[in-house]
């Protein structure tokens, strides 16, 4: 499980002065701890802050624990000395958790508690914003990466961009931990697809493991007549497969499937980017000609896969998919100027879990801009809210690109290839002009719902740039 950091802030000086207050507040930070853990991630809390000796204490032992972001609860009015010491330590963002326990002070009942000692105990229960500058401002001086969630303890608008927190936090773990394979080569002259892989994993912390035909081919040479039998039936479970797909194709494309299945357990990848090109007729040739319906497969269980050796959007296709947002294989194909739309789709690997409708499998004469012919993948994104990521490569590194749209019933191209039509805020023209100036690669990955939010904040944790269209 990913783990998080939670720890609250007060002043000592309080406790003496104001009975029950501590124990109030504690019973606050507690509430905080359990809604956090409800959403998938293991809390490590390190309790109240209240003095400079306790900040150091602390900063050792969250650092120990190497959590991958820090809730800081803002209990009431504390020094910013007891925060700094802790957030230099840790490295890692710090989200200022602006929590009050209510929406609103019942004023009247306040009022007629008659005792200023015990009317100042409670108000300070309840003086969080009174903090939120103070630290603010030396965080902003100190060089500290910060955010902040305002609101109260039972305000579902502020936990939802708390669990945003932790999903985005996760994520960037799974990068970190993720091991994505490369196999063959890119596509000869598409300069744009070309990166600097020692840039990926230095942002991202992904391993990226070089792999060769000549092991693929190894395992699929191994596979059983029992295995392709199975893999034909999970084809038939996952796609609709169209009555002209003959049944050596369907062979031939099963056997691959389970070589690439093979292959990635092996090698235990969580993503793949692949492509190749060599002598007409050779080997692998008819391996890599028959990759798609597996490598679709993959790419519906976590396991992203992009063709034309686009490593940079193998990366974009695994934060989606983590995200559980998905994230198809794409690029631009058309623009519908009279219904101020752009169409989106690719002839390689897709996620069939997130289709409108079933996934055909068919037949493709031909791979255009390919060597070969064999099965294909025809698909729409589901109707409804989508979001675009493009991980480009720009000047100054690595920067996240992103679009929200909707993706939107109508007619498309029933070539053998996933496509979609998407409708944009921005309109089709000022969209893709907006879009390209940012220098992305030609391909994106396209995931289901707006987690614009989401990404915005994992590039926060990785200390990158993200860019939002629309």
């Amino acid at each position: 499980m990913t783990k998080v950091g939670l720890f609250g802030i007060g002043l000592d000086t309080y406790w003496a002065q104001f009975d029950g207050l501590l124990d109030n507040l504690k019973k606050y930070q507690e509430q905080i701890k359990t809604r956090i853990a409800g959403f998938g991630v293991e809390v490590v809390d390190a309790g109240m802050v209240d003095n400079p000796v306790k900040a150091h204490e602390i900063a050792d032992f969250l650092k120990r624990q190497d959590v991958e972001i820090v809730f800081l609860y803002v209990s009431t009015y504390a020094l910013s000395s007891t925060v700094l010491p802790v957030a230099q330590k840790l490295k890692v963002p710090v989200v200022i958790l602006n929590l009050q326990p209510v929406a609103e002070l019942d004023y009247v009942a306040f009022n007629k508690l008659g005792d200023r000692g015990k009317m100042t105990g409670k108000w300070l229960e309840h003086c969080q914003a009174c903090s939120v500058p103070e630290i603010a401002s030396v965080f902003n001086r100190a060089g500290i990466q910060y955010d902040f969630v305002t609101g109260y303890l039972q305000d579902e608008e502020a936990w939802r961009e708390i669990e945003a927190w932790t999903e985005a936090a996760h994520v960037a773990s799974a990068m970190r931990n993720n091991r994505m394979g490369v196999l063959g080569h890119y596509y000869c002259g598409m300069l744009d697809v070309y990166t600097d892989m020692t840039k990926q994993s230095a942002v991202f912390g992904t391993h990226i493991e070089l792999l060769e035909m000549c092991e693929l081919k190894k395992y699929r040479e191994e596979a059983t007549v029992e295995e392709v039998q199975a893999k034909i039936l999970e084809f038939n479970t996952a796609f609709d497969v169209a009555k002209e797909c003959e049944l050596t194709e369907i062979e031939r494309a099963a056997l691959t499937s389970v070589a690439l299945d093979k292959l990635v357990k092996k090698r235990n990848l969580g993503s793949m980017a692949y492509y190749y090109e060599g002598e007409s007729g050779n080997d692998y040739e008819n391996i890599v000609t028959s990759v798609i319906a597996g490598n679709t497969l993959l790419t519906g269980k976590n396991i992203p896969v992009a063709g034309e050796c686009e490593v940079k959007n193998a990366q974009a296709m695994k934060i989606m998919s983590e995200f559980g947002a998905g994230g198809s294989f794409s690029e631009f194909y058309l623009m519908d100027f009279k219904d101020d739309v752009v169409m989106l789709g690719h002839d390689g690997p897709a996620h069939f879990a997130i289709a409108e409708g079933r996934v055909k499998l068919v037949p493709l004469p031909i791979y255009h801009g390919k060597p070969g012919k064999g099965l294909s993948i025809q698909m729409s994104v589901k109707h409804g809210p989508v979001t675009l990521l493009s991980v480009v490569e720009g000047n100054d590194g690595l920067f996240l690109l992103v679009a929200e749209g909707e993706s939107v019933a109508g007619p498309i191209l029933e070539i053998g290839n996933t496509n979609s039509r998407y409708r944009f805020s921005t309109g089709a023209k000022k969209f893709i002009n907006s879009w390209s100036k940012q220098g992305p690669a030609h391909h994106c990955a396209i995931g289901v719902g707006h987690i614009a939010n989401k990404i915005e904040k994992l590039g926060q944790i990785l200390g990158i740039k993200v860019v939002q269209i629309c």
